[in-house]
């Protein structure tokens, strides 16, 4: 291999390559047909799971479109051809939909699979950019892949052909998705771990401040009381509340700072007539993200937690939000 001397337009040779594959891709949209239609019937009626197999560069692409499915309601799994002839084939039932991935549609692999797999009674989904090939021959359906070149200037390396293929599978997965009604709830239950799961599935009632760790005072209590409540929780706030824990109000270190401006007498004023009255509150079932949503929009950082009648739950800081991963 030589290295050309000369510089490379690099941006050209890379927006070569974009153009040539957003060029394919708009090329796919036009051979979704009847075939498309019948895949998306087998899934969505498959009393087993979905298995993705594929060689090579076929393989990524089998793998994560497997993972796709899986993650979007659709029950699926990833079975190299190799691994399969050697005994892997056993994880495969006559329940199944299979859906075989060969570019070619001669991979032998992957060929050899799909006849075995179409015997034992599972349904077989080719997808291949030769719909005359074995594979589409084999298969009970049969998804066309094909490109016309591909971006790789040798037209060597897999590459519109396996983005193609990626969006077929992403297609495939987001019909399924539809079909099903799959909604957020869901797609948390599957993504329990890291920020997406947390934003899915954290409400206030997990995170919030509530019995003795929230500060609250009558109206009648005097601003130096008040500001020792604030003080000893440590929330830079304090809800105001009747005797029945009716929510009346909150005093922040906002308006702390403006009384002092004003300068109010901290040992005779009543915290309620100086609180906020028209205070905003959000409910223990609520979503944590949510209640991020309406902080920022509203630029505040504590928010009282009531139930339906106004009595206190608890509060909620912005730090609630910052500890348990939902900023």
């Amino acid at each position: 291999m030589t290295i050309n001397k000369d510089k490379p337009d690099f941006i050209g040779l890379a927006q070569a390559v974009i153009a040539a594959e957003i060029e394919a891709v708009e090329a796919l949209k036009h051979r979704l047909d009847e075939n498309f239609i019948k895949t998306c019937e087998a899934i969505l009626s498959c009393k087993g799971r979905v298995i993705i197999s594929g060689m090579g560069k076929s393989g990524h692409i089998s793998n994560k479109i497997a993972a796709t499915l899986a993650s979007t309601g659709t029950p699926a799994f990833f079975v190299h051809p190799g691994e399969a002839l050697h005994g892997d084939l056993g994880m495969i039932t006559a329940e199944d939909v299979v859906v075989a991935i060969s570019n070619s549609g001669t991979t032998e692999e992957v060929v050899t699979i799909a006849s075995v797999v179409k015997r034992l009674g599972a349904v077989v989904i080719g997808m291949s950019g030769d719909k005359h090939s074995p594979l589409a021959e084999i298969s009970d359906y049969h998804l066309d892949i094909a490109v016309e070149k591909e971006a790789c200037p040798l037209g060597l390396a897999p590459t519109s052909s396996t983005t193609v293929t990626l969006v077929m599978g992403d297609a495939l997965a987001v019909a399924l998705l539809e079909a099903r009604g799959f909604t957020p709830d869901d797609f948390a239950r599957s993504h329990p771990g890291g920020r997406l799961g947390k934003r899915l599935l954290v409400h206030v009632r997990d995170i919030m401040q509530e019995g003795e760790a929230t500060p609250i005072c009558l109206p009648e209590t005097t601003l130096s009381n008040a500001i020792l409540e604030m003080t000893s929780k440590k929330l830079g706030a304090t809800l105001i509340s009747d005797k029945d824990n009716t929510l009346l109000g909150i005093f922040t270190d906002g308006d702390l700072r403006r009384t002092f401006e004003n300068g109010i007498d901290l040992k005779t004023v009543k915290i309620g007539d100086i609180a906020h009255k028209e205070c905003i509150s959000t409910h223990s079932d609520e979503l944590a993200v949510n209640v991020l949503n309406l902080m920022q929009d509203k630029e505040i950082t504590v928010l009282p937690v009531t139930d339906e009648h106004k009595k206190i739950k608890g509060i909620i800081h912005m730090h609630d939000l910052l500890k348990a991963g939902i900023v």
